[in-house]
């Protein structure tokens, strides 16, 4: 299995910034991408970003300009840096990632997700 655990959530100003983090840990044997997703009440999850083990990147036009997502010094960490955030921001955060794990002894695809963390943007 592999598990996600995502850190960095608050409460922040409009035109603030966070950082949050996510690490991947478990039977890992290798990350073909990560991605940070958000869900706001009453609407649906979106993709905020992703980047591929290549380190290319995808962002969604909302935040293009603004997120930069990247990967940590440990390959199995994903970091996603908002700067100028909006009120309109304000969701659960996310992080997934997708690769292969190690299970009795063979080779599987995994698709996991993290608790999510909250983002709040307000004054």
């Amino acid at each position: 299995q592999v598990q996600l655990v995502e850190s960095g959530g608050g409460l922040v100003q409009p035109g603030g910034s966070l950082r949050l983090s996510c690490a991947a840990s478990g039977s890992i044997f290798s990350i073909n991408a990560m991605a940070w997703y958000r869900q706001a009440p009453g609407k649906q999850r979106e993709l905020v970003a992703d980047i591929t083990s290549g380190g290319q990147t995808t962002y969604a036009d909302s935040v293009k300009g603004r997120f930069t997502i990247s990967r940590g010094n440990d390959k199995n960490t994903v970091l996603l840096q908002m700067n100028s955030l909006k009120p309109e921001d304000t969701a659960v955060y996310y992080c997934k990632a997708e690769g292969l794990l190690v299970a009795a002894a063979q080779l599987s695809p995994y698709s996991s997700w993290g608790q999510g963390t909250q983002v709040t943007v307000s004054s």
